[in-house]
């Protein structure tokens, strides 16, 4: 089928209003994966009117701080178009000051209503510090800080009797996002109004699936 007999998506099916608090925005993330995994993206808010409408403004309604990881581009898996989240990725969504800072901006300044940290399976960093821990060296360079600061993570799982790696980026994603709170006033305060809530998602490479693991906040969404 050519490009020009190609059905065209109805405008109807895609998603117009911008979510205002924590739950809608993630069931609009929530409903953006399930489209993904059923093959049946919408790709909105990706066309000239959407560029122009955010010429001088953005509102997104989600941030979204992830692993660096390249098969974990949070617009693709939740179906999401220009201006709709707000993303900041680390390798192992290691969070540090500048990461921080910017998800406060996101907070205070953009209005944003939902912060998700988003680890997946098979995490190359997690894999290091399993392995760093596993075995006492440590890698050179900078790699060294990643590895350093996601080990407390490690050792957490390790002492729950959690021992696979997916078990280890699930407690990284809990710790990551619990940390962010007692270290942001900001976040903290959003949080604690209502304003926003922070939840914790774990990705399955495989099945697509982004599984909620972590919420924190007045409201918490249903695991399913």
């Amino acid at each position: 089928m050519s490009e020009k007999t190609q059905p065209k998506i109805s405008d109807a099916k895609k998603p117009t209003s911008t979510p205002k608090t924590p739950q809608e925005a993630w069931q609009r993330l929530r409903d953006g994966n399930e489209r993904f995994i059923a093959g049946e993206t919408l790709h909105p808010h990706q066309d000239a009117q959407r560029r122009k409408d955010l010429e001088h403004v953005q509102k997104p309604f989600a941030v979204i701080f992830g692993c660096s990881d390249s098969r974990l581009a949070a617009e693709i898996i939740f179906d999401l178009g220009l201006g709709d989240a707000f993303v900041i990725r680390t390798a192992g969504q290691v969070i540090d000051n500048a990461v921080l800072g910017t998800l406060e901006y996101a907070i205070d300044v953009l209005g944003t209503p939902l912060i998700m940290v988003l680890g997946h399976d098979s995490c190359g960093a997690v894999t290091a510090t399993k392995n760093a821990v596993d075995s006492g060296e440590l890698p050179r360079g900078f790699q060294r800080d990643l590895v350093e600061r996601i080990t407390p993570s490690v050792l957490e799982s390790k002492r729950k009797g959690l021992n696979t790696l997916s078990d280890m980026v699930v407690e990284h994603t809990k710790q990551t996002a619990s940390r962010m709170l007692d270290q942001s006033r900001s976040i903290a305060a959003a949080v604690s109004k209502g304003d926003a809530a922070v939840i914790g998602v774990f990705y399955h490479l495989d099945a697509g699936k982004a599984e909620l693991v972590y919420g924190h906040g007045p409201w918490f969404p249903e695991r399913s």
